[in-house]
């Protein structure tokens, strides 16, 4: 009995016929006259989802991912059709390659039979060409036709903040244009946005999804040519921003302005005189090295702490204007508070002993024994789904559930006779790592990127509470 795994992709330009129920329907089938079976958790699907990259099919990407395990719980993945697993001819040779040749799992179309003889390489071959022909062609009309409506002043994608479409046009809504009219008038008064960001999030107002304001996204209000009531659309089909993007298609709409156009124009030339202040990546604190760089955390919102002003460390996301809390501190006192502590934990016998218990709780000793014993019970579920799909007979079941169940008793002897290492071992390790962190971060010769690596090894994060002055270690 083989376990094969099912994928299933519809797009939105995909018809009836191609549904999720349709395509799964037509796989069970297949694979019950083939003698396969296909279990629940074993099905992907990907529903109103391009097939032209495979990077953006999470769905197929999960599949991918467990193929690459050992041992592998399926052995042959099942398609309605090639065109199911790629458009794209170079993802589609890349992964069934990586599929065949080194996890030994073959893919198959079951409704395009090609058979086992040579002649089955070159029709697969002109089929993945054909399909991505098909996806090529479709997106050039699509493309052609979006055009055309942009050049007669029409929108082509979902109203901007501030808007609602009604009757295939922008409209002004009530409750949010008042905002954006808002966000231009505070920008030009002087006020960054992250300020305004910060200020719209505490007053628990959302961004069209949903979602909180970022200094970001208060800069696409400010540079977004609806509100001044002009259509732009970016006609290469990537999802670049519209408004510094070559390809960008921008022709006067026929909707109602938000903001006049010398209020949009002082905006301009503001974000341009704050652009000018540094190039791309020229900020002298960019990328810079520092010994508790990617551990320091925010204790209201749990954001990084990034490098500010050169000398200090602040949350990353009241930069952007998302916390409301600033945890600014100068990095050699924070530095300074960490070693402290460090050194607090090294002297309490309660913290050592408290630590080494976790770590002994959450070590991986014998793994590889319960993955093994995970696996079997997952065959031992597997034979009673053949079994109830009427693939196996009852002595077939009966015989492979008692092998399946002797091979689980032998890896559970194996587990209990696997010794723990006890509660002293476990807190001498803890206490010489944490000497030897100590000693490097303390050496004065020693560089941030070595007294960074060291700090790794040893503490998951640092949280940092900016009201008390204190810091709390998690350590790995």
């Amino acid at each position: 009995m083989k376990i094969a795994a099912a994928y299933i992709r519809v797009s939105t330009e995909d018809q009836v016929e191609y549904s999720p129920d349709s395509q799964l329907k037509a796989i069970r089938s297949y694979a019950k006259a083939n003698g396969l079976l296909v279990p629940d958790d074993l099905i992907f699907i990907d529903e109103g989802i391009s097939g032209r990259t495979a990077a953006k099919r999470p769905a197929f990407m999960r599949m991918i991912g467990m193929a690459k395990k050992k041992p592998c719980e399926f052995e042959v993945i099942l398609l309605w059709k090639f065109s199911r697993f790629a458009r794209n001819r170079e993802d589609s040779i890349m992964y069934k390659s990586m599929l065949r040749k080194q996890c030994g799992i073959d893919v198959v179309s079951i409704s395009e039979n090609l058979g086992d003889d040579k002649t089955s390489v070159l029709i697969e071959a002109l089929i993945e060409a054909m399909d991505e022909y098909y996806s090529i062609n479709l997106a050039e009309e699509v493309r052609r036709g979006m055009t055309e409506k942009v050049s007669r002043g029409e929108p082509v994608a979902s109203p901007p903040f501030g808007y609602r479409m009604v009757d295939k046009a922008y409209v002004p809504d009530e409750q949010t244009a008042p905002v954006v009219r808002r966000i231009f008038d505070d920008f030009v008064s002087g006020v960054p946005t992250t300020r305004i960001a910060r200020d719209l999030n505490n007053e628990g107002i959302r961004t069209r999804t949903g979602k909180t304001w970022e200094n970001r996204t208060v800069e696409y209000i400010l540079r977004n040519v609806a509100y001044i009531g002009k259509i732009s659309w970016n006609q290469s089909g990537k999802k670049n921003r519209t408004y510094d993007s070559p390809d960008t298609i921008t022709v006067q709409g026929h909707h109602e302005p938000i903001v006049p156009p010398e209020l949009f124009d002082a905006a301009q030339k503001r974000i341009a005189e704050n652009k000018s202040k540094y190039s791309k990546n020229a900020h002298p604190t960019h990328g810079k090295m520092f010994a508790l760089k990617g551990l320091l955390r925010c204790s209201s919102c749990g954001a990084v702490l990034c490098l500010s002003q050169g000398t200090g460390v602040q949350c990353h996301q009241y930069s952007r204007g998302k916390c409301d809390k600033s945890h600014y501190i100068r990095l050699d006192k924070i530095t300074l508070a960490v070693i402290e502590q460090l050194q607090a934990d090294l002297a309490s016998e309660d913290r050592i002993a408290s630590v080494a218990q976790k770590k002994k709780a959450a070590a991986p000793v014998s793994t590889d024994i319960q993955r093994k014993i995970d696996a079997e019970n997952k065959k031992l579920r597997r034979a009673k789904e053949a079994y109830m799909a009427e693939v196996d007979t009852l002595q077939e079941y009966k015989t492979h559930k008692e092998a399946i169940q002797k091979r689980i008793a032998e890896l559970q002897g194996q587990l209990q006779e696997t010794e723990m290492p006890s509660d002293e071992e476990m807190q001498k390790e803890f206490r010489a790592r944490l000497i030897d962190v100590l000693n490097i971060v303390s050496d004065d010769s020693a560089s941030e990127e070595a007294k960074n690596d060291a700090f790794r090894s040893l503490i998951r994060e640092i949280i940092f509470y900016r009201t008390s002055g204190t810091v709390e270690i998690l350590y790995r």
